[in-house]
């Protein structure tokens, strides 16, 4: 089966503690190793960004149940590729909570982060994306 990587960005329903996120970090590790997906996801102001990368249908079962997931919405799919090589191999989920202070030192991503993550800006500007997760997560 080929690689995929797939990015998608969604809103909370409400500011998630830091307890909540750590606990969503811990699920998406557990469930991404059995199934071998790696990514990392980003989140800032109630907003996430996230890529994951494995099998096809690794891939599909858990962006399903992400869809699913009540604690956010607003899921807007970014982008789904075939991938030759995994672009974050090193972790069953990174993850970054960005300060506005992280981002603002980044002044080129700005237009992309008003109060979050833009899905229409990001979306409409090809590879900002995968920029943007690598730039974060440290890749």
């Amino acid at each position: 089966m080929p690689l995929v990587q797939l990015i998608y960005v969604s809103s909370a329903c409400r500011e998630l503690s830091d307890e909540e996120l750590e606990h969503i970090l811990e699920s998406s590790i557990r469930h991404n190793t059995q199934q071998g997906i790696t990514g990392v996801l980003l989140y800032t102001n109630g907003s996430f960004m996230q890529v994951i990368e494995g099998e096809e249908a690794a891939i599909e079962e858990t962006y399903s149940r992400i869809c699913d997931d009540d604690r956010h919405k607003d899921v807007f799919l970014l982008s789904k590729e075939v991938i030759a090589k995994r672009d974050f191999p090193r972790w069953a989920m990174g993850f970054r909570r960005l300060s506005r202070g992280k981002f603002e030192s980044h002044p080129a991503y700005a237009p992309f982060l008003p109060d979050g993550f833009d899905a229409e800006r990001i979306g409409a500007q090809p590879g900002v994306a995968t920029e943007m997760l690598r730039q974060f997560s440290g890749a």
